[in-house]
């Protein structure tokens, strides 16, 4: 049974009883939209898509973050663990999956080895303007939770990338830079504030975002 309130229940129940609102909460079930691209794909005017929005977000069902590359963007991201799990029309194939962020020392890093300890499905990394080594805050929190970072080394997406891989950005500024990302995951940059905790909290999102994405995602 679900460990929420019987009054919160009920207010996510009554939000997602109109149609609108569950095809947003769809759209958002693997990744990340702007409001802008939430309208697009939806055919919805702004003023209206704002009204639904602004819904869900009092029912706690979603949440904003400012972009961390272009300060006027903003992505909207289902809260974790708001929604009863559920099965959803959703499944994605590709050969690989591959995890971008700018530099490719922190979150791409975390991604991708996360991804290759809870699947066999084939995984890589790369940065749009990669660091001269992993942050040392990725390879701590890594050793931490049991994967081994020593050895990684950032790489650029035009040494990795293949036509069918399955691209995800984990930060803004990847996301705004590569247009034809198949799914986005906002993610606060760890190595910015530089602490352990800020390194754990990355390293936990991505690991719920892992966990969310992998039953609906299949090998070519």
């Amino acid at each position: 049974m679900s460990s929420a309130p019987l009054e919160l229940r009920a207010a996510r129940h009554a939000a997602l009883a109109e149609p609108a609102r569950l095809r947003v909460v769809d759209l958002l079930a693997l990744g990340d939209l702007s409001p802008h691209e939430l309208g697009e794909r939806l055919g919805m005017a702004s003023n209206l898509l704002a009204h639904h929005l602004k819904a869900l977000d009092a029912a706690g069902l979603i949440e904003r973050r400012r972009s961390e590359g272009d300060g006027r963007r903003s992505y909207v991201r289902l809260v974790a663990d708001a929604l009863p799990a559920e099965g959803r029309d959703v499944a994605l194939r590709a050969p690989r999956v591959v995890f971008v962020c700018t530099a490719n020392s922190a979150r791409s890093q975390l991604a991708e080895h996360l991804w290759r300890a809870r699947t066999s499905m084939e995984t890589a990394s790369a940065g749009t303007m990669p660091a001269d080594g992993v942050a040392a805050g990725a390879v701590a929190v890594a050793a931490v939770h049991g994967l081994d970072l020593s050895g990684a080394t950032p790489k650029t997406l035009d040494q990795v990338e293949r036509p069918d891989d399955l691209r995800i950005t984990v930060c803004d500024r990847a996301r705004e830079t590569l247009a034809s990302a198949d799914l986005h995951w906002s993610i606060p940059d760890p190595v910015r504030v530089g602490t352990p905790d800020a390194f754990e909290a990355a390293f936990d999102e991505i690991s719920h975002r892992i966990d969310a994405l992998l039953p609906h995602v299949r090998a070519a």
